[in-house]
């Protein structure tokens, strides 16, 4: 139940936008993706697949990782071949960065970073294609991957786990600390045992085994192993991790972080030098410590995350809370804050350092409008409007309660039974442009247009609009309309905009004063032009 919690909830209509790296896809490209992962050192790696099961990816591309079949950086998503098509149902990624992905039909691919033989092809050469792993998984559906800094892990639909790579503190679970060059089983205490459940963290790996009892392979989560208060050095095969109540831990997923483990109970053990283990203490637990909620009742956790390259934590509770601790953006959480987040991955988004993903994302899309998009879609709709404006021959179409909601100049003077109002004081284009901003809160028109926009929305005392039409005339302005809105500014006595247009006609006065607009100037506008210029200095030699 807690896995099948854990799964659901990735499936979210989450902004992905909110990590940095995705500021480098337009949002067009950003409603196709359906799966992402953010990674690496500085969260400047993604790989993404889209609707259409294609592959991209973007970012740094260190030691390869990026699988583009060189080390190339690149700020444009670049699509990998060999994987379009292919149903990712995971991925996982170390250090290096290497990257480990399996697909829906249960195939492994590795490529990165391998100077451990992390990718498990028996080389230390680095990948710099997806490449598949089929050594010892011959005829076998890996159906969850787990990578630590530098070795990799995965668990078969037959709740076989095989290990590879990186060895030093025996994360591998072989029973020494050599490295382990291509995928093999993982034995001992797991023998018989089905694996349900696997994570790596730096340098230590576990196993949940169907019962609910983590098994962890020694490795450095803490000082003395993931759990056990061994030594460093520990060899011994995996065992099963000490509960606080004294026996295994029932219904539990194992999550590792950098050099901590949770457990969905939760229970913490091993580094927490940076806070990451919210028991409010800074000494190293060499054995799991029920997490402290600040003097509230233990909550029903549903989904725990961590990852191996951010000291941070969060937890999800069964009523929908979420909580963070750890490093969060610079600050040492030492216990178990609330935040205002719906899900974990938020945390990770917007406060783990680097803002990576800690497990591949699955985006839901998004078909629903807000209020404001409804609204959007519904101006100048002839089926559901109850009024029309005559605008030079045209009709707009209108909805009267809307008007008199957003406008106090419609909210006098419509009334019920009126159904055509003819307006012949504004061109089209303007009165257009006039009641879209209502429904849109924008305005979309040329800076001359904009001229006859600013005088309705002087007439109409409408503040904020006059705001904009001062802007889009900034935007718009040119050596030869300079003088038409100048001219447009004092007449609706718009003194930031008259400034703003008259610096620009003294930075280009030798083009201005050619224009057939400066030919055709106000005498009185002329007058004082050439009277504030010379007061400016603008007819010194």
């Amino acid at each position: 139940q807690v896995l099948e919690a854990t799964l659901l909830s990735a499936l979210k209509m989450l902004d992905i936008g909110k990590w940095p790296i995705f500021s480098l896809c337009s949002q067009e490209e950003l409603k196709l993706i359906r799966q992402a992962c953010v990674f690496g050192n500085a969260g400047n790696e993604v790989l993404y697949a889209t609707e259409n099961d294609e592959v991209f990816v973007l970012g740094m591309n260190c030691s390869g990782c990026l699988g583009t079949g060189d080390i190339q950086s690149t700020i444009e998503p670049k699509r990998l071949d060999s994987l379009c098509g292919k149903k990712i149902a995971c991925l996982s990624y170390g250090s290096g960065p290497h990257v480990v992905l399996a697909t829906e039909e249960g195939e492994v691919y590795t490529w990165g970073h391998n100077a451990y033989s992390q990718l498990g092809n028996g080389t230390t050469n680095h990948g710099l294609v997806p490449c598949q792993v089929s050594t010892n998984l011959v005829n076998k559906k890996v159906v969850e991957v787990a990578c630590g800094s530098h070795h990799s892990m995965v668990l078969t639909s037959d709740g076989e786990v095989y290990t590879w790579g990186y060895n030093n503190s025996g994360q591998v679970g072989s029973g020494s600390t050599a490295n382990q060059p291509i995928p093999r089983r993982v034995t001992s205490c797991l023998q018989n045992k089905i694996v349900v459940n696997i994570a790596c963290g730096q340098m230590c790996s576990m196993a949940v085994v169907e019962n609910g009892e983590p098994h962890t392979l020694p490795g450095r989560s803490t000082p003395g192993g993931a759990s056990r208060g061994q030594s460093r050095g520990a060899q011994s095969p995996p065992c099963p991790a000490a509960h606080p109540s004294g026996g295994a831990a029932q219904d539990t997923v194992g999550l590792l972080g950098c050099r901590h483990t949770l457990l969905a109970a939760v229970q913490l053990f091993g580094h927490h030098s940076p806070k990451s283990l919210s028991s409010g203490l800074l000494p190293v637990s060499s054995s799991p410590r029920l997490c402290s909620w600040l003097g509230l009742p233990q909550p029903r956790i549903i989904e725990i995350a961590a990852c191996h390259s951010a000291h941070t934590s969060a937890a999800k509770t069964q009523s929908g809370q979420v909580y963070m601790w750890g490093q969060c953006r610079g600050q040492s959480v030492v216990l178990p804050h609330l935040t205002h987040f719906s899900c974990t991955d938020d945390v990770f988004a917007c406060f783990a350092t680097p803002a990576v993903m800690w497990r591949l994302l699955s985006v839901e899309p998004d078909d629903h409008l807000t209020v404001a998009q409804s609204l959007k879609k519904e101006f100048d709709n002839p089926e559901t409007a109850d009024l029309k404006f005559l605008v030079d021959g045209k009709y707009i179409h209108v909805h009267k309660v809307l008007l008199k909601i957003r406008c106090e100049h419609f909210r006098s003077i419509l009334n019920n039974d009126d159904e055509i109002i003819e307006m012949s004081e504004f061109s089209y284009p303007v009165y257009r442009a006039f009641l879209e901003y209502l429904y849109t809160d924008s305005i979309r028109l040329p800076p001359e247009d904009a001229i006859g926009l600013l005088d309705l929305a002087t007439l109409y005392r409408e503040n904020r609009l006059k705001k904009l039409c001062q802007q889009t005339i900034k935007q718009g302005i040119c050596e030869e309309n300079a003088i038409a809105l100048l001219s447009a500014a004092v007449k609706y006595e718009a003194q930031d905009l008259e400034e703003f247009c008259f610096r620009f006609c003294i930075n280009h006065l030798t083009v201005v004063t050619q224009t057939q607009g400066f030919a055709e100037m106000d005498h009185d506008l002329l007058k004082n032009f050439i009277s504030k210029a010379s007061r400016v200095g603008a007819f010194r030699n």
